[in-house]
C-alpha cells in the first residue's frame, strides 16, 4: 500500500512537519464506515473548536469535498479535510481507532496538546490559558468521561 502524506514546510525552521496521519487501523475503520453509509467517495473532515472540558475540542464529519483554503490529506485512497484555524491545533497528530470492551472510538495523539480530558475529546493546547493542569484531569462539564 502506498501512502501520501502531504507536509507542512514551517518556513522559521526549515523543517518538514507531518500534518496529520492516520493509522492502519484508522485508515482501516474509515474505509468500512465509507463503504458502510454507501459514500465512498467523501472524505473525513478533522476540526477542532472551543470547548469541551479542557477549553478545545474534537471534531469529526464526513463530507463529500474539501472546501476552500482546506489541507487535503490523502493517505491510501482515505481523504482528510482540515481547515487552516484546526491545523495550527492538529499539525502533527495521529488519528488512532482503539476498540476495547468499554467501546470503541477514534482517539486523537497530539503533540500541541499539553493537558486533556480524561475522556479524549477535549484538550488544552500550548498557548491556551491554565495549560498548567495535569494530563487525564476529570471533567465537570459532562462530557460523559466519568
Amino acid at each position: 500500500m502506498a501512502t501520501t502524506v502531504v507536509e507542512q514546510t514551517n518556513v522559521q525552521t526549515e523543517t518538514q512537519l507531518p500534518v496529520l496521519t492516520l493509522t492502519a487501523a484508522a485508515e482501516n475503520k474509515l474505509r468500512q464506515l465509507l463503504t458502510e453509509r454507501n459514500i465512498p467517495n467523501y472524505g473525513l473532515r478533522v476540526f477542532v473548536a472551543g470547548g469541551g472540558c479542557s477549553g478545545l475540542q474534537y471534531g469529526m464529519a464526513f463530507e463529500p469535498k474539501a472546501r476552500d483554503f482546506d489541507t487535503v490529506i490523502e493517505q491510501n485512497g482515505v481523504s482528510l479535510f482540515v481547515d487552516p484555524t484546526s491545523l495550527m491545533y492538529l499539525a502533527g497528530s495521529t488519528i488512532d481507532f482503539v476498540d476495547t470492551l468499554m467501546g470503541g472510538g477514534f482517539k486523537i495523539d497530539n503533540p500541541n496538546a499539553v493537558s486533556s480530558c480524561g475522556c479524549g475529546h477535549s484538550f488544552r493546547a500550548k498557548d491556551s490559558a491554565g495549560a498548567e493542569e495535569e494530563e487525564g484531569a476529570s471533567c465537570s462539564s459532562g462530557c460523559g468521561c466519568h
